[in-house]
């Protein structure tokens, strides 16, 4: 299986593919989607250049799902928001492309690859560039996109596992009316 990793971020996006067979991770490729040469305050244009470099990304390598880091919440809303605008745009691109998306938060990231929760980007890159065999260490962005496709390729099947022996449904919220559906 050939799995997409995207950590979203509105001035750069990293992604990394990997292929995993059973317990063995090969690493295809890594890197950066950069949205500086939209000017500073032109948040349309950065939310079209991820899109459009998501969809490339697609294009190139096929892969067959993709994993994508949830946002969490900052102490600035206003950075929040602006990171959620960009991971949306991202989660647009690869639904766009038909893929299967898993979502993680970058905590799960962290334990699937390091072994804690709150390890840093240098034990990331680390350990990335280890379990990948890669001659050197990535960058921050594409560590932390390599980690989710690696997160996804251990915990994936277990989850797919999990749902196919479950019958989940929707539940009816009592304020349906409202229109509120989980």
């Amino acid at each position: 299986m050939r799995i997409l990793g995207i950590d979203p971020g509105l001035v750069s996006t990293g992604f990394g593919v990997i292929e995993a067979d059973g317990p063995r991770l090969r690493y295809i490729a890594s890197g950066t989607i950069k949205t500086r040469e939209a000017a500073i305050g032109d948040l349309p244009g950065r939310i079209k250049i991820i899109f459009e470099g998501v969809r490339e990304v697609v294009s190139t390598y096929q892969p067959n799902a993709a994993a994508l880091e949830i946002v969490f919440v900052n102490v600035n809303p206003q950075s929040t928001l602006l990171l959620g605008q960009a991971r949306g745009a991202a989660l647009a691109a690869l639904v766009s492309a038909d893929l299967a998306v898993a979502e993680y938060t970058a905590v799960q990231m962290k334990k699937a690859v390091v072994g804690h929760g709150q390890a840093r980007k240098e034990q990331i890159q680390a350990m990335v560039a280890r379990l990948l065999q890669l001659p050197g260490e990535p960058g921050k962005d594409a560590a932390d996109a390599l980690g989710l496709a690696i997160a996804h390729a251990h915990a994936g099947s277990t989850f797919a596992a999990a749902a196919a022996s479950t019958t989940l449904t929707r539940r009816q919220h009592a304020q349906y009316k409202g229109g509120r559906i989980y």
